[in-house]
């Protein structure tokens, strides 16, 4: 046990929570968005994992981290777009929705998987190097921690504050709040509901995809079926926990990702217990977290998260 406690062990593992924290990161600040829309997207981890295999896929063939990167954007726009298809236009049930595109998703991967990469040598990749910030990199400490990462993760975290002041510094932020909270204000001021909702949603996926391109780019060299791993549902309990705010959610993600990361140290130095407990320890959380919010009852949910408007309604 004292080995984990070394200063080396201990700057690797708070190094790796921040690497983790990534592409949760862009999967709840992307759901945050779609939710302040008023949509529930429970397709994230679908999401994430279609966008994973195509930053893979986009990665091998053109020997190219940034061209993997626009492909899994690309494709994390494209299972939003089914996504508030079927929510804002057809109006149909937004959790059979989304539970349907993660059957989807973890289906289609697959056969495209087999269909390009099988018949031959398995495919790998290279993972996308780390980008040291000069002078930042140097500070003691701190240095190693946050600012001896991969460029994914820097824009993760740059992210907060930037979906930050979208939400609330801007006047588009504002329509996307109330449609999450009263859609009718909008409709009422001959503004589009579908057209914001098409917007927010979209641009929620494009930042899901970025987190489903860290899984593969940023992370492993190859593609695994289901390597998104549950990080999807992670995110939605993400942004539950932390209210539905950027900063919360911020902290909220630090949390689960240094959990995941001190289970991997504490298999690397051979701590006598079971891995599988600390393994189990952030859905353990999420469950707690769950159940805390709901007694709390005082919650910036959305009111009208996912329930489809119809013009003229009361």
């Amino acid at each position: 046990m004292n080995d984990l406690f070394q200063e080396a062990v201990l700057i690797s593992m708070f190094a790796a929570a921040v690497r983790i924290a990534t592409p949760l990161l862009f999967a709840a600040l992307g759901e945050l968005i779609t939710e302040r829309a008023g949509i529930l997207n429970l397709g994230v981890e679908g999401t994430l994992l279609m966008a994973a295999f195509a930053g893979f896929a986009g990665s091998f063939w053109f020997g190219n981290n940034f061209i993997g990167v626009l492909f899994a954007m690309f494709v994390g726009a494209v299972m939003a777009f089914l996504m508030v298809f079927m929510a804002a236009t057809l109006k149909v049930e937004q959790v059979v929705t989304g539970l349907s595109l993660n059957l989807l998703a973890a289906g289609m991967s697959l056969y495209l998987y087999k269909t390009f990469f099988q018949g031959g040598e398995e495919p790998y990749i290279v993972v996308m190097a780390t980008q040291p910030i000069p002078l930042l990199s140097d500070i003691p400490y701190i240095g190693d921690i946050l600012f001896q990462q991969k460029l994914l993760t820097y824009l993760a975290f740059m992210a907060v504050p930037a979906v930050w002041f979208l939400l609330y510094r801007t006047k588009w932020g504002l329509e996307i709040r109330a449609l999450g909270e009263n859609p009718k204000v909008i409709d009422t001021k001959g503004m589009s509901v579908s057209l914001r909702q098409y917007s927010a949603v979209i641009l929620g996926g494009v930042l899901i995809g970025l987190g489903g391109a860290f899984i593969t780019i940023g992370s492993v060299v190859r593609f695994v079926p289901d390597i998104s791993a549950g990080r999807g549902w992670l995110a939605l309990v993400i942004v539950i926990a932390g209210n539905w705010r950027p900063g919360g959610i911020l902290m909220a993600a630090l949390v689960f990702a240094f959990l995941d990361a001190l289970q991997l140290q504490i298999q690397g130095v051979g701590v006598a217990m079971p891995y599988q407990i600390f393994l189990a320890l952030p859905y353990v959380l999420a469950i707690v977290l769950m159940i805390f919010k709901a007694r709390r009852g005082r919650s910036e949910e959305p009111q009208r998260l996912g329930v489809p408007y119809f013009r003229g309604e009361r």
